[in-house]
């Protein structure tokens, strides 16, 4: 196989764990149903059972699925985590996830600049493809989106923001929806896409001043676009009770 053919397969594989991991997210697949057969999502995606295998496994390392002995795959229900999120509830809550996130992100951009390899290059990369050729047929991706942040995260090399990311991944999933959603109405694709990239590009470089600053950037951008501009007094807004642990 050339490294052409090869890369193409792996991009496949990723789109399909990308669609797959964004239904399980936002609950198209419920815990403990069954994954559709094998033959079924094949035909779906368009791809090779391979393909499709390859993107299986990556679920099943991540704990989101798991195989039970000639009877599919089935949703996994949530491990515990050391950290409870209660639901997000209403849009002072959105705001305060992208409170939270400034502050983690930015930090794990610049992190990751220092401490990229070609792994993980490769896995931001990947994502921003996607996002590419979604931007190219005018429509938003969320799952691309959030697999671009996540392999930000993971590029960290430090367990505890990917952990955190993944653990507020509901969360962070309704935000970017309803960015997606305002960028569909109200323009902003090619701009969101060329922020992404320059992040791509300052990881690539080592650059983490300017990793950071872009991620701010980015991430103050994507609030202002979804609120339009107006942000909520959170002094008059009371939070929800925290979820137990």
């Amino acid at each position: 196989m050339t490294n052409q053919n090869a890369r193409r397969r792996t991009t496949l594989s990723d789109s399909v764990y990308h669609s797959l991991f964004s239904r399980i997210s936002n609950g198209d697949y419920q815990v403990n149903q069954k994954l559709p057969p094998e033959a079924v999502l094949s035909q779906e995606f368009g791809v090779s059972r391979p393909v499709l295998r390859a993107a299986l496994e990556r679920l099943r390392e991540e704990g989101l699925i798991h195989s039970r002995q000639g009877a599919g795959s089935y949703v996994r229900a949530a491990t515990s985590t050391p950290v409870g999120f209660s639901p997000v509830e209403t849009l002072a809550d959105i705001q305060r996830c992208y409170e939270f996130r400034l502050t983690i992100e930015t930090q794990a951009a610049a992190l990751a600049a220092d401490r990229r390899d070609e792994t993980a290059l490769e896995g931001i990369a990947q994502s921003l493809d996607l996002m590419r050729a979604a931007t190219g047929t005018h429509q938003h991706r969320d799952d691309a989106d959030f697999a671009f942040h996540l392999a930000i995260a993971q590029a960290s090399n430090n367990q505890y923001f990917e952990a955190t990311f993944r653990a507020l991944r509901e969360h962070i999933n309704i935000g970017m929806r309803l960015h997606g959603m305002s960028l569909m109405t109200g323009g902003g694709l090619e701009e969101t896409l060329a922020e992404h990239a320059g992040l791509f590009e300052a990881i690539s470089a080592g650059d983490r001043v300017r990793a950071s600053g872009l991620m701010r950037g980015h991430l103050e951008h994507s609030r202002d676009r979804l609120f339009g501009g107006g942000l909520l007094d959170l002094r008059m807004s009371r939070h929800s009770p925290a979820a137990p642990t």
